[in-house]
């Protein structure tokens, strides 16, 4: 349109989206400030969310048979409650973990798909899909799964960085993956991994995970 938008762009300080308490954990992923494409930065203090839900719930299973378990059960127990299978989505970070989020929803009991670029969302059916693909979408119930160490951050990016700045770049866009991935959700958020865990999921919890 020819109008010049550098050095305008703004924060939202209001979110309409997703619950306060999702918002306010996810946040600890990040730092305080934004950074636009010029270099600008922003406070990211003071952002609102307009309701509230269920806090949050991270957990660091023993093995990926107890995390399938405990992530099919706990979206079996949603649908109980009366969200539809459409309103439920298993984010995951690359396409190498697809088949953990598979399994989940197979012990949910759900038909499911998975996303591709179209990113259309099934009627009656879960969703799955890669964090890169998150953006965008909404759920009211979203599982993030195998949130473990040397898949988030990747270590095949961080083997690749040769640079002290590159390396502080992968970290931060892998954090900003996950976030994406937690804010999808707007009612109910579930967060998984085995161990080890990510180191992200210490940032996000503050407290020490549950071991089951």
């Amino acid at each position: 349109m020819g109008v010049d938008v550098r050095g305008r762009s703004t924060t939202l300080k209001i979110n309409y989206r997703t619950s306060h308490q999702i918002r306010s954990q996810a946040d600890r992923l990040l730092g305080t400030e934004v950074a636009d494409v010029d270099g600008n930065t922003e406070e990211r203090k003071g952002t609102i969310s307009v309701f509230n839900g269920p806090a949050p719930a991270i957990q660091v299973l023993a093995t990926v048979e107890a995390e399938i378990k405990t992530v099919g059960q706990w979206i079996a127990n949603l649908t109980k409650t009366g969200i539809p299978p459409q309103e439920i989505a298993i984010f995951v970070r690359s396409e190498a973990e697809l088949d953990r989020a598979k399994a989940a929803a197979n012990v949910a009991a759900l038909s499911f798909d998975v996303l591709d670029e179209n990113v259309t969302t099934p009627i009656g059916r879960l969703s799955i899909s890669t964090m890169h693909l998150a953006k965008g979408l909404e759920f009211r119930a979203v599982a993030v799964m195998a949130c473990d160490d040397e898949v988030i951050p990747l270590q095949e990016r961080i083997e690749t960085v040769t640079d002290e700045a590159d390396l502080e770049d992968v970290f931060n866009t892998e954090r900003h993956l996950l976030y994406v991935a937690c804010t999808r959700a707007r009612d109910h958020l579930l967060v998984t991994s085995t161990v080890p865990a990510s180191e992200f999921l210490e940032d996000l919890n503050h407290s020490p995970a549950s071991l089951k």
